[in-house]
């Protein structure tokens, strides 16, 4: 017999035993929400650990392969896509950069700048990390159908679009 209960079904009828005045309805989806981000979250630190990685490290090396060849970045473009501080993306790429993953080159078009350049290592090993991400993605998701996961998508995507603005 397959159970239909969670873990935020027993708190939500907690709530409704303790306080039958308040509408605890939106902690059906936050919590939820929060449960499954901390899943998703150690579903995907175990696979850049495999590869010597954490978030950060694969957050840099995935956005300079999606850029396109020559997979180079500024280090203000690379700030503006991951939404860090300057000081957090220099420590990221010098970790890049001493595990030879990433380098350094003066920006052809700007005298005083730099370009942040995946080094061969770093790309066969961000392609490898990309696939095995996205196979980890494809299994979490299972128990939907490709219209469940479409529909979550949307939902999510409406959601994130309001508080992006």
């Amino acid at each position: 017999m397959k159970i239909n209960t969670d873990h935020v079904d027993t708190i939500l009828t907690q709530w409704a035993k303790e306080r039958p005045d308040l509408d605890s309805s939106p902690m059906a989806v936050t919590g939820r929400l929060a449960k499954l981000n901390h899943i998703v979250s150690q579903a995907q630190s175990q696979v850049f650990s495999e590869f010597s990685l954490n978030m950060g490290e694969f957050d840099v090396l995935a956005t300079l392969l999606r850029s396109g060849s020559p997979y180079s970045l500024t280090p203000n473009q690379l700030l503006q896509t991951l939404m860090l501080s300057s000081g957090a993306m220099t420590n990221r790429v010098d970790r890049l950069e001493a595990k030879s993953l990433v380098y350094r080159q003066a920006d052809p078009n700007d005298r005083r700048g730099v370009l942040v350049t995946l080094t061969e290592t770093g790309e066969t090993l961000i392609n490898q990390v990309i696939k095995k991400h996205v196979d980890r993605g494809h299994r979490l998701l299972e128990p939907l159908t490709v219209q469940e996961q479409e529909a979550l998508a949307d939902l999510l995507k409406k959601l994130l679009i309001e508080y992006e603005r």
